[in-house]
C-alpha cells in the first residue's frame, strides 16, 4: 500500500512542480508560498459550509482543487529557495486548522441528519487527527532535544508514518463526500486515526 501511495504522491508533486514554475513566472515571484498555504487555508471555510449545508459532491472537488495547495505551496517554496523550519511551521499549523474547520461542517451535517448521535465522530475524528499530528511534534522535539545532529528536514519526515496519515484523512473524506456515506468516513477517520496514534506512540518511544 505504502508504495502505491508514494508513487502517487510523486505523481502529484510533479505536476504541482509544473504549475509552481509557471505560477512563479506569470507573478515574477511575487506570489510567495505562504500566500499559496494562507489562501488554502482560508478556502476550506466555505469547503465546511458546504458540507454542513449538504452540497457534498461541490464540496469534494473544491477539497480536491485546494487540497493540492499543500504540494503546491512547497513546489513552490523550493522553486524560489525559500523553504524554512517557518514554512514548515504555517503548513503544519494551517492543516490542523483545516481539520478543525472541515469536521465543524461534517458535525453540523450529522448532527442535522437522521441520525444525530453520529455527529460525536466528527468530534473524535477531528480531536484524533489534532492527536496524530500532537504525537509527531512531541516526538520531533524530544529527539531532537536529545540528538543535535539530525537536519530538520530529516526530522520533520521521522514520524510521519502510521495508517491514516494528513493526506489519507483527506482522501478517505473526499470517497466519503462522493458516494454520501459521510457518516462511515467519518467513523473511518476516527478509527484509523486513533490506530495511528498508537503506531506513533509506539514508534517514537522506542527510537526514545
Amino acid at each position: 500500500m505504502k508504495p502505491v501511495i508514494n508513487a502517487i504522491k510523486t505523481q502529484i508533486r510533479t505536476g504541482m512542480r509544473s504549475i509552481a514554475r509557471v505560477l512563479n513566472k506569470l507573478s515574477g515571484g511575487n506570489i510567495s508560498p505562504d500566500n499559496i498555504t494562507i489562501f488554502g487555508t482560508l478556502m476550506h471555510f466555505p469547503i465546511a459550509y458546504l458540507i454542513a449545508t449538504n452540497h457534498l459532491i461541490w464540496a469534494a472537488i473544491l477539497l480536491v482543487i485546494f487540497g493540492l495547495f499543500d504540494t503546491l505551496d512547497g513546489e513552490l517554496a523550493r522553486i524560489q529557495n525559500t523553504s524554512s523550519p517557518r514554512g514548515m511551521l504555517l503548513d503544519a499549523s494551517t492543516d490542523r486548522i483545516k481539520e478543525a474547520v472541515l469536521y465543524t461542517g461534517v458535525g453540523y451535517a450529522l448532527a442535522t441528519g437522521p441520525h444525530p448521535g453520529l455527529a460525536a465522530w466528527a468530534a473524535a475524528a477531528a480531536g484524533l487527527s489534532v492527536c496524530v499530528s500532537f504525537i509527531k511534534a512531541k516526538g520531533e522535539a524530544a529527539v531532537a532535544s536529545s540528538s543535535k545532529e539530525i537536519p530538520h528536514h530529516e526530522l520533520n519526515r521521522m514520524f510521519s508514518d502510521g495508517i491514516l496519515t494528513f493526506e489519507i484523512r483527506m482522501f478517505v473524506l473526499i470517497v466519503g463526500l462522493l458516494s454520501s456515506y459521510l457518516s462511515i468516513a467519518t467513523i473511518v477517520v476516527a478509527v484509523g486515526a486513533a490506530i495511528t496514534v498508537l503506531q506513533r506512540l509506539i514508534r517514537i518511544s522506542g527510537r526514545l
